[in-house]
């Protein structure tokens, strides 16, 4: 398909179309045709798949080559005749998309999918650094590939578009999930997790203030609930009433107001930023005292958790009763909605792989953009991340000397 047949059918003009012949020379000889592979997440309980039929379309558009594991976009309701219909191809044979130069995924890869990978390729997935071993950082060091972290990936702005995206999610599934355990049919206590005349409204306590915390808030208090907010940080409390454009109750942790609110609450959400260290943890005989069948939502359970109580479940299993308290504690909460959840990821995908193409490659786009550098936790297979050193007692070295180095 030529550049104007693709204007014509809708896709966006590329940058090399308004270029003078001389510097579309140029272009053509850095830019780079690149095989993707898109594993399927089923087997590890993850139902996202991080790229539609659409975005498929549009990159084979640009003459990539998409291999997609058979089934992989099932619980996205995407069809494997969708993908093929896009320009895909779809095999059920793993090795192929682990043989893939750029493999995307959402979980992390476990230790017998790393012996799949040919080497010095570069993968795309979630970190979630709880879900790692020694073992496995081993094993893709040795196979010398390239890592990048959805949650860690920045644009040259500073902002985190996939946690940002993944967190609004999340924020809002979690007070679907509260009203749900909440209800009879769940074994809850048969609360509505809202407001009816002449009833005191049921009660929610979040720990932190991020934009997961965000957006609980504000599908909580559309349905009349009691939403107070605690956090170390007054500060981040004061923007985080800015943003909700009401006075809520707010407080730092103070161990006497957060028990006396923990006690009276029908819900609880761990819900602390992204990528920084867990500084509080509410304790266990915190937690005794809480109501019988009160619900926690651990939304930081990938980076341990925010309850001492917590541990990590799935979507097949996702709740444990704990001092009679449920917990849920799903490190991929965005899943239950796979396929708004899908497109989000899509979204945000599309144009960095272009950008890879454009730019020659992995290795030219990571010098050019200081915002893709700090998503990558491997290079090369040489660590460096800093949380995933500290995590694992490993030495770290700096990207950017590095990159001078490669």
């Amino acid at each position: 398909m030529t550049a104007s047949e693709k204007t014509r059918s809708g896709y966006p003009v590329s940058k090399t179309m308004l270029l003078p012949k001389e510097e579309m020379l140029e272009i053509q000889r850095k830019e780079k045709k690149i095989t993707v592979g898109v594993p399927s997440d089923l087997p590890n309980v993850e139902y996202r798949v991080p790229l539609t039929p659409q975005a498929v379309d549009l990159l084979v558009s640009y003459g990539h080559d998409i291999f997609i594991e058979r089934g992989a976009g099932k619980y996205a309701n995407y069809s494997d005749e969708e993908y093929i219909e896009a320009g895909a191809f779809i095999t059920e044979n793993k090795e192929v998309i682990f043989n893939c130069d750029i493999i995307i995924r959402i979980a992390p890869f476990n230790c017998q999918e790393v012996d799949l990978l040919k080497g010095n390729q570069t993968i795309f997935s979630n970190l979630q650094i709880e879900s790692h071993t020694t073992e496995t950082l081993e094993k893709l060091a040795q196979k010398k590939v390239t890592c990048i972290a959805y949650e860690y990936f920045e644009n040259d702005n500073g902002y985190m578009p996939f946690v940002h995206q993944m967190s609004q999610i999340s924020g809002i599934a979690a007070i679907t999930i509260a009203s749900e355990y909440l209800s009879t049919s769940r074994g809850g206590k048969g609360v509505l997790f809202g407001d009816v005349s002449g009833i005191t409204p049921a009660e929610l306590v979040i720990i932190g203030s991020g934009t997961a915390a965000e957006y609980a808030a504000r599908a909580a208090l559309s349905l009349g609930v009691v939403v107070k907010i605690f956090d170390t940080s007054v500060e981040d409390l004061s923007r985080l009433e800015e943003k909700l454009g009401q006075r809520i109750f707010s407080s730092v942790l103070y161990p006497k107001v957060l028990k006396k609110s923990l006690v009276s609450a029908d819900v609880v959400i761990g819900a602390m930023p992204f990528n920084s260290t867990i500084k509080f943890k509410v304790s266990e005989e915190l937690i005794e005292q809480m109501k019988e069948g009160a619900v926690i939502i651990d939304l930081n359970i990938s980076q341990g958790g925010c309850f001492e109580t917590s541990r990590q479940t799935n979507l097949e299993n996702p709740i444990f009763k704990n001092h009679g308290v449920i917990h849920y504690c799903v490190p991929n909460m965005p899943s239950l909605v796979a396929r708004t959840a899908s497109i989000a990821m899509s979204n945000i995908l599309i144009p960095t792989l272009l950008a890879v193409a454009e730019n020659g490659g992995v290795d030219p786009y990571l010098k050019n953009s200081r915002g893709f550098r700090k998503g990558v936790y491997l290079y090369h297979g040489i660590l460096t991340n800093r949380d995933m050193g500290f995590r694992f007692n490993l030495p770290v070295k700096d990207i950017d000397l590095l990159l001078a180095a490669f």
